[in-house]
């Protein structure tokens, strides 16, 4: 009996998978599982994406989860990050929590949200930080032209705009001085900065919800601002000046709340309510001059020390999270300037990224 040899050839190892693609599967993964159609344009064989949303289907086939607006929303954030090569953190950043920050005006110029998309009063979700990615407290709900004015405008240029210093005033002409400075405070909340500069920044804004501040300063000042919003201020003001160390400091800082009170009881009956008088108390000079007094009196140690004893003391009024500095900035990816790989605007091709059954790494 006649035999033949055959030769056989070991098939070549698959090349690894990198980080764009797996974020390109989960993304189409997570379409699927919400019963919905990623881009046409996304969809090609060989596509990251197609392949997540096709291996989905064909593990979920009709028992979906329902989508809701804020899902839609979650998923064309991570599709324009994923095309920009942007970090974006999914533990956190959810469809839960993007309905959370979601607004009924736009907090720097106060416009009513709702128009279609592309229109100026139209709904956008930013990143305050443009050097961070989409991750918890770095993210805003603004307007589309709020969006537009502050593209590549840091806390700095903001408020030499607000000054009309740099003669940059003809930027963004039809944005008040008023405005600009609550682009400024906005854009210093998730921006490092030094303490002297943050101690003479202007609480021009309230810390929109779940955004993080970043600044012991600015803190302290959202601390004591927000204590006017709520019955019972009076008391827990003197209680917060019996926590300070020094009798020179306590003159300081009721010369500073003699400043704010009368200011903060208008906004009361401020026609734009009570958090838009509050934030412009803060434009008035005295103000300012008094709280610059206190705070760079107080110093960096002993600004972050209060913060603490008015949590510890359950004196903030309102709902206070303190972070570590670690924590407070856990996913944004500072260290990479927010990227997380390569833009994939040309998505790559490839096959045999993960089988049908294996589905992505499980979220909370």
């Amino acid at each position: 009996m006649n035999q033949t040899r055959l030769e056989l050839v070991a098939a070549p190892a698959p090349a690894p998978v990198t980080e764009l693609e797996r974020i390109g599967f989960d993304i189409g993964w997570d379409h699927a599982h919400h019963g919905l159609v990623p881009p046409a344009e996304l969809l090609l064989d060989g596509t990251p994406l197609g392949q997540g949303w096709r291996a989905g289907r064909a593990v979920f086939g009709s028992r979906t989860l329902t989508a809701q607006r804020t899902t839609r929303l979650w998923l064309a954030l991570r599709i324009d990050a994923w095309r920009r090569g942007i970090a974006f953190e999914t533990q956190q950043v959810t469809p839960h929590y993007l309905g959370q920050i979601q607004a009924e005006r736009c907090p720097v110029l106060r416009l009513a949200l709702g128009g279609a998309s592309g229109d100026a009063t139209a709904a956008v979700v930013e990143r305050i930080n443009p050097g961070a990615g989409y991750a918890a407290g770095n993210l805003v709900t603004l307007s589309r032209r709020a969006a537009d004015a502050r593209a590549g405008v840091d806390a700095l240029t903001a408020l030499r705009r607000a000054h009309g210093a740099h003669g940059t005033e003809n930027e963004g002409a039809d944005i008040d001085a008023a405005a600009w400075f609550r682009m400024a405070a906005l854009a210093s909340f998730a921006t490092p900065l030094p303490f002297g500069l943050a101690a003479r920044m202007p609480l021009a804004l309230l810390p929109p919800n779940r955004v993080r501040l970043l600044n012991a300063p600015q803190g302290l000042q959202a601390l004591l601002t927000l204590q006017f919003a709520t019955p019972g201020w009076a008391a827990r003001m003197r209680a917060i000046a019996d926590l300070l160390p020094e009798h020179t400091l306590r003159g300081d800082y009721n010369l500073f709340v003699g400043a704010l009170a009368p200011r903060a009881m208008e906004a009361a009956s401020a026609s734009g309510g009570v958090r838009q008088g509050l934030e412009d108390a803060w434009l008035n000079e005295r103000v300012q001059r008094r709280w610059q007094h206190f705070v760079l009196s107080l110093g960096e140690a002993g600004t972050a020390a209060l913060l603490e004893r008015c949590a510890a003391r359950g004196l903030s009024g309102v709902r206070l999270i303190s972070h570590e500095a670690e924590q407070a900035t856990e996913g944004w990816a500072l260290n990479l300037g927010g990227r997380s790989a390569r833009p994939a605007a040309n998505p790559p091709f490839r096959r045999g990224i993960r089988h049908a059954g294996s589905p992505p790494s499980p979220r909370p």
